[in-house]
């Protein structure tokens, strides 16, 4: 199978969602600083997105009554697992991660292996073959998302909750990988956002349980402003557009193409960053940006 062509309005809707989910890393680990726990914030981010999908999906069918709004029985089954995956366990893992090491080991390790485990897979998984260029790419553009990590953190923490916290966070690309890979599968049956929206819903009653069992739901009564600004914040750009825009792009281009945008999101990471917590943007930031662009370009050089 051919790699399929990304257009031009593929790559800014791309460059949209590196933008929202770049920056949710600093903004979870600002919130998480107001002693929201982290299964706390991921329920209440994805309580709020849920609604936003509901009222989405009943406007869209108010105004086309045969707008398709089920899926198969065959399919609930999958769409189960891409809740728990890639919600419900992804954001527990990863703002726990985030907790207790810090935004930018969760960037690293969600925009880094993540891409590179897409490509691989899907190259056997899909018949997606990648070029030596491409290969070439991925490299470069790791060493780039390293650079720009390292050079942001030189004083890594070597404390046992930090490594502990790296360790939660080294599930997240498997996660992020299956969920991405099973979600294509089902993709080519349904409406992406159809698909989207259950994946939300779902995700977001499954996490109620783990909120309970903590004994954190009943904060909801108790959000600052801050902290709901922050929410919604998540749930209508990262939830409601972003995952809509990942699988939208998946469909009508290479997953190897797609997947290598999230080279970019560690920059932007840093950039929200030193504005939220004032964090140094140093030379070693600005030149691993440039490799990271650099990788993307020969990752998506065929695609243009």
């Amino acid at each position: 199978m051919q790699n399929k062509h990304i257009s031009l309005t593929n790559i800014i809707l791309m460059l949209f969602l590196i933008t929202f989910w770049g920056s949710s890393f600093v903004i979870v680990k600002a919130i998480l600083r107001e002693n929201l726990s982290p299964t706390a914030i991921a329920t209440f981010r994805f309580l709020v997105a849920g609604v936003f999908f509901i009222i989405v999906l009943s406007l869209k069918r108010i105004r086309n009554p045969y707008n398709r709004i089920l899926v198969k029985k065959e399919d609930v089954p999958l769409l189960i697992t891409l809740a728990f995956l890639g919600v419900t366990i992804f954001f527990i893992a990863q703002y726990t991660g985030i907790q207790m090491a810090n935004a930018s080991i969760a960037s690293i390790l969600v925009c880094l292996l993540s891409p590179i485990l897409i490509s691989l897979i899907s190259a056997y998984t899909f018949k997606e073959k990648l070029s030596k260029k491409q290969l070439l790419g991925i490299t470069i553009a790791s060493v780039g998302t390293l650079t720009v990590i390292l050079g942001g953190t030189p004083n890594l923490q070597t404390n046992s909750t930090f490594l502990v916290g790296s360790l939660i966070l080294l599930s997240t690309p498997i996660l992020w990988t299956t969920y991405t890979l099973l979600g294509k599968n089902i993709m080519k049956k349904y409406n992406p956002f159809l698909i989207v929206a259950y994946v939300n819903i779902l995700g977001g009653l499954f996490l109620i349980p783990f909120s309970l069992a903590e004994d954190s739901f009943k904060s909801i009564l108790t959000l600052n402003n801050h902290e709901l600004l922050a929410i919604v914040y998540l749930a209508l750009t990262c939830s409601l557009l972003g995952y809509f825009i990942w699988f939208y792009v998946m469909k009508h281009s290479s997953a190897a193409a797609t997947s290598s945008f999230l080279f970019a999101e560690p920059p932007i990471t840093v950039i929200f960053a030193s504005i939220f917590i004032k964090e140094e943007i140093t030379l070693f930031i600005i030149g691993g940006a440039l490799l990271i662009l650099i990788g993307i370009f020969l990752v998506t050089r065929k695609e243009f």
